[in-house]
Parts: C-alpha cells; structure tokens; sequence
C-alpha cells in the first residue's frame, strides 16, 4: 500500500489548559509505521472526537495514552487540576488509570461471570487502599470500604441507568447493557479523562441516542473530559467541540465538527479508500 505524503496537522493547537498531551508521538511496529509525529491534546472539559478510516492509528493512539504501548519517538504528559505535568511514556496502565485517565475498549473487556455491581466495585476498589490482608481480616477501614464501594457502585449504575441490573450477570445483559456497563467501570476510578473506543459500535438507533445523552452529562455533570474514537459520524458531529483526522498514522486535519467535514484532505482520506474499507486491522483503527 502507497501513502502520498501529507502535511503533518497540530491538533493541539489553540488548547490553552490540556489535560493530557501529545507531542510528535511516532510508534513503530518492525518496519510499519502506526503513528508518524502525532500531537494531540484534550483540553479540560472538552469532547474531543479522533477519527479516520480503519488503520489509521486511532486504537495505537490510545494505547500510547493509556500505557499499553510506548512510544520510540515523542512526549505524552498528563496534567492534574493544579496544573502539574506528568510524564506517561514508560508508564504502567494502571498507574495511568490512578493518575486519572481511564479507558474502554473497542471489544467490550467485562469480567463476564460477575454482577454488574461486582463489575463496578472492580473499578472503585482500585481507588481504595485496604490491602488483601486487611480485606480477609475484615479491619476496620476495609468495611467501610466495602461499605463506601458499594455505594459508589450503585450510585454509578444508576447513572449509567443500570441499577435494576445490578445483581444480573454481566454476561447476560443486553449489549448496549454491556457497552454503558463498561463505561460504569471506567468512571469508578474517578477519571478526569474518559478515552472512549468506538463505544456505539454495534449498537442500534435507540442505544446511540441513550449513549449520546450518557456521554454529555459525563462530560457535563460529572466534570470529565472525553477522548472518543467513534465511526459514527452523526454522533461525532453532534458531540464533539473539536474533531482530529487519523489518516495512516498522520494528523491530517484537526479543528471544529464543520471545518473537518469539508476538509478536501479528510473526504480524499475516506472517499479515496473506499475500495479498501474493512482492509485494515480493525483493532489498530
């Protein structure tokens, strides 16, 4: 496959409080390229939308975010709400997750033989500093804990609209079910930052309207900033403030919902590989 030399875009441009950044981020697999002098940044309270045609390096991007793979080449910092900058490359995903950055999947990662409580709990506990020892020998502060993560775990369910769910098995939900139960994970590690991948994937009409409504109050009432890779484009457009173009591993173009949609570059990027959609390897999108 040939790839005609693009210029590389800035999406980082103009954000003025970033919560996590990325500057000339190159990822490299043997001899393929996956991401080329990336930067990207979400600003604090933005929805923030990466798109692009399958293979674009959407999926390797956010595995840099997230501490899954690390980059040969740029910096990636997280900033918390005092304004200190964190380096993340190198870093463990879990210790990014306790940084406040957390994640879903393109695939949907549940624990399938567990409540969709228990599932929940999963995400408050690794918030919470009652050790294996302690949880056995039931001290103290490991049942107010379990007290507290319970209580969080409901509350979580019941803003993600599944508190009638909460003793069902995570396996025998519905998929929208699933896909807004993961998304309850992630948030009972108390983000600042949700990085979303494809979450409307597979989902039907009514689902992506509850998902549009769910992603809103996160990003309004919980005061949570989004990252989301989604191939829905009428959802895009609607929730985004700022969209970015992902065209093999190049940011092609970055700014408003409107100005990428009549962007020459971006429409080249997906109407001039039309012949190859599905070609790619979905789980680096």
């Amino acid at each position: 496959m040939t790839t005609q030399p693009v210029e590389t875009v800035d999406a980082s441009a103009g954000v003025e409080d970033p919560v996590v950044s990325a500057e000339g981020v190159t990822l490299r697999f043997g001899g393929v390229t996956s991401l080329a002098g990336v930067s990207v940044a979400v600003q604090r309270g933005e929805i923030l939308a990466v798109i692009g045609p399958n293979g674009a390096g959407k999926t390797s991007l956010f595995n840099c975010l997230t501490g899954v793979y690390v980059p040969q080449e740029g910096e990636i910092a997280f900033r918390d709400r005092e304004g200190t900058a964190v380096p993340l490359a190198g870093r463990k995903p879990h210790r990014i997750t306790n940084l406040g950055i957390a994640r879903t999947f393109q695939n949907i990662r549940l624990f399938n033989a567990l409540t969709a409580l228990e599932n929940v709990k999963i995400g408050v506990e690794s918030r919470q500093h009652t050790g294996p020892i302690g949880a056995m020998l039931r001290i103290p502060r490991a049942r107010r804990e379990d007290r507290d993560s319970d209580k969080r775990a409901l509350d979580l369910l019941e803003f993600v609209g599944l508190r009638r769910n909460a003793n069902r098995i995570a396996a025998g939900l519905a998929y929208g079910e699933q896909r807004r139960l993961e998304i309850a994970r992630a948030l009972a590690t108390d983000p600042q930052l949700l990085l979303l991948d494809e979450p409307a994937a597979g989902t039907n009409p009514a689902e992506k309207a509850d998902l549009e409504r769910l992603i809103r109050r996160i990003n309004t009432e919980l005061d949570v900033s989004v990252l989301l890779i989604e191939h829905d484009m009428r959802l895009v457009m609607s929730l985004a403030s700022r969209v970015a173009v992902l065209n093999f591993g190049r940011m092609i173009a970055a700014g408003t919902p409107a100005d990428v949609q009549h962007n020459p570059a971006v429409i080249e990027a997906y109407l001039g590989r039309s012949d190859e959609d599905g070609g790619d390897d979905a789980s680096e999108g």
